[in-house]
């Protein structure tokens, strides 16, 4: 039974609180929810573009890079009209994987020409759909017509690529992988580019990108990870109440921070259209994000390469929108003095089946089924982490750049700097005074602005002397849990530190101890792409604690212990940190199971970018002691590079779990 000490010293806030306020457990943010655009200096622009860069990468399993692949191209039947041609393509992103679309080219015109990269969006026969409120075939006759090549490709479980792969394909076990239907759009996009880049007619300096509606979304997200797309033109999408509403538009992680509007204006400084409708979400363009996407041009002194258009009419492509991007691209491309002039002819469109691949094909007989996808995406995953195993000192800072980069957007850790993390004793807090040897100290810890609140009880030895080191232990249920409840007292495992002159401090992480339980649901639809997981939260919480006592004159050390499930928890967090000493406890984790990790760290891209392999590595060289690990938990990665690297000593796993006595000898001798 709970004694009123123990309350006491375990609550940092009262009964009547009703626990900790935490701006993370109120309202998800969704698709729909509302976004201000922030007044960023140039300095933070180009820092916030480096990391949603690569947080898109991240986002879309670019992360770590696959080995680049021969796209073996097939182009066949060839129809040619007066003045252009239009040819049937199909080629592999990776191997079994097609991309599948139509070449148009101009024909008695002299080149090389600009290429312009066409998604087509939500249409109902995709890049086929030929109707008044947007024509496919209609603007890529037209763009061949006056001067460009252009490839219309289909969206994944469209048309050809239906064959192969459904439309909505990728769930909770995929993401784990970075595997997903926007990845898979995003990886056709990329090795489209390839593709026309190869092209003997094209000039690979003018290449370009527009689409709409979801080909809007493809557009900005190429262009934001693919700086070869030089002038792009996102139709209808671009809107600061509405990200997107299709799976293939949210990819988990790809909005933690940030909405489309600065995804957007990472096309600066280079050309950008908006081309918005008075129908739907993009009725505000004109007076908010067009004026957003438009400041961050301004830090380029680049105001002239963005322009909007608004269209009245309801969702679409047509023709007034597609006349828009004519002028704009053939302004950019084509040194047109009037652009105005480049209007839509008509055009004849050649029935289906002389546009679909595989109308009289089979797909290749070694085409990926849908259900080999994933064993074959994880088949490429690992072969990319295990050609960046460290061998040297060497490799080990390139696999900290860049694998630790993955890690750190797969579980949307922010790193804050000391300055931006917050450290208050709140009013009523537990008297410093708690017994002769000992002082016991009531904080909350938190970053600026963020609205985080981590509870805390700060353990010090008397008499203190001023530059004491410092152990955080996180306990899987909470700091209370570390106090004996009958007597108030804290568990051996605190008191022997304090007896070997280490400063104790103890957390509630996110959802654990004094934190409400707050209903909100992870399995919502896209959750994972605008809020980090309850998982992925705690791992912040440690990250953001071992920060606030970094580089303190009262601290001449941070030392880390994680407790049962916590430990893991804990060497996610401890390579993002100075932490001198970490001990964690692998809770008999199997950490070759991908039901291990749905059940335990539903935490997306986590497998693609290395999971435990990266966080061990990232701790390298420093004392790192694993245990529990009951042959489950494998360390075999982290020993050999930890052998390679000639730092062996500083590493010990145990698969039994340590008694606290040892724990506490082991990180005061080091």
């Amino acid at each position: 039974m709970e004694t009123e000490q123990h309350h006491e010293l375990a609550h940092v806030f009262t009964e009547a609180s009703q626990g900790v306020s935490d701006a993370r457990g109120g309202t998800p943010r969704d698709l729909n929810t509302p976004y201000t655009f922030p007044d960023y200096t140039k300095a933070e622009w180009t820092e916030k573009a480096a990391a949603l860069r690569q947080q898109i990468r991240v986002a879309n399993g670019l992360v770590p890079t696959h080995e680049t692949t021969p796209l073996n191209a097939e182009i066949f039947g060839k129809i040619e009209r007066e003045d252009y041609s239009v040819e049937k393509v199909y080629f592999e992103p990776f191997p079994g994987f097609f991309t599948t679309g139509n070449l148009y080219r101009p024909l008695g015109k002299t080149g090389p020409f600009p290429g312009i990269v066409s998604p087509h969006g939500h249409w109902g026969r995709g890049r086929l759909e030929n109707i008044e409120r947007g024509s496919i075939p209609g603007r890529c006759i037209n763009f061949a017509k006056q001067g460009y090549v252009i490839f219309a490709y289909d969206m994944v479980g469209y048309n050809d690529s239906g064959k192969q792969i459904a439309h909505n394909y990728g769930g909770a076990h995929e993401g784990l992988w970075g595997l997903s239907a926007m990845g898979l759009q995003l990886q056709n996009s990329i090795r489209s580019i390839d593709f026309l880049e190869r092209l003997p007619d094209v000039d690979t300096e003018r290449i370009g990108c527009t689409g709409a509606s979801g080909g809007g979304t493809q557009t900005f997200i190429l262009t934001a990870v693919d700086e070869r797309i030089k002038v792009s033109a996102p139709v209808n999408m671009i809107s600061a109440t509405m990200q997107g509403g299709c799976l293939c538009e949210n990819a988990p992680n790809l909005r933690l921070d940030a909405s489309n509007l600065e995804i957007g204006a990472l096309m600066a400084p280079r050309p950008l259209l908006l081309v918005s409708a008075t129908g739907d979400w993009t009725v505000k363009t004109p007076t908010v994000e067009y004026p957003a996407i438009r400041s961050i041009y301004a830090h380029f002194d680049a105001e002239d390469k963005v322009h909007q258009v608004q269209v009245d009419a309801e969702h679409n492509y047509n023709k007034e929108s597609r006349e828009a991007v004519y002028a704009w691209f053939a302004k950019w491309f084509l040194g047109a003095e009037d652009a105005s002039a480049f209007k839509e002819v008509a055009f004849e469109v050649e029935p289906d089946d002389d546009l679909l691949v595989f109308a009289e094909r089979e797909l290749p007989t070694h085409a990926l089924k849908q259900e080999e996808f994933l064993p074959a995406w994880i088949n490429r995953s690992r072969q990319a982490i295990e050609k960046r195993k460290p061998t040297n000192e060497t490799e080990l800072q390139t696999f900290k750049e860049e694998l630790g980069s993955g890690l750190q957007h797969a579980l949307g850790l922010d790193i804050p700097k000391i300055t931006d993390v917050t450290l208050v004793e709140p009013e009523g807090a537990f008297p410093t005074t708690y017994q002769t040897n000992l002082s016991a100290k009531h904080l909350v810890i938190g970053r600026k602005g963020v609205g985080d609140v981590i509870p805390a009880i700060l353990f010090s030895p008397e008499p203190q002397v001023g530059h004491d080191p410092i152990v955080l232990i996180v306990h899987p249920e909470g700091k209370e849990k570390l106090i004996d409840s009958e007597t108030g007292n804290p568990l051996p495992l605190i008191t022997d530190l304090l007896s070997a002159d280490r400063k104790v401090l103890l957390i509630d992480v996110f959802g654990t101890g004094e934190h409400s339980d707050y209903e909100r649901s992870e399995d919502a639809n896209y959750f994972t792409t605008y809020n980090r997981t309850t998982a992925a939260s705690r791992v912040q919480d440690i990250v953001t604690t071992l920060r606030c006592f970094t580089g303190r004159g009262d601290v001449s050390e941070v030392n880390l212990i994680g407790v049962g499930e916590a430990g893991l928890w804990g060497l996610l967090a401890a390579g993002f940190t100075d932490v001198k000493n970490v001990v964690v406890d692998a809770a008999a984790f199997d950490n070759s199971s991908d039901d291990a990790f749905l059940e335990t760290l539903p935490i997306p891209n986590i497998r693609q970018v290395g999971d435990f392999r990266t966080a061990g590595t990232l701790i390298a060289p420093r004392s790192l002691i694993i245990h529990n690990t009951a042959d489950a938990f494998g360390t075999t990665w982290i020993a050999e590079v930890y052998r390679n690297i000639g730092a062996s000593h500083h590493l010990l796993v145990e698969e039994s779990r340590l008694p606290d006595e040892e724990i506490v000898a082991r990180i005061t001798a080091a």
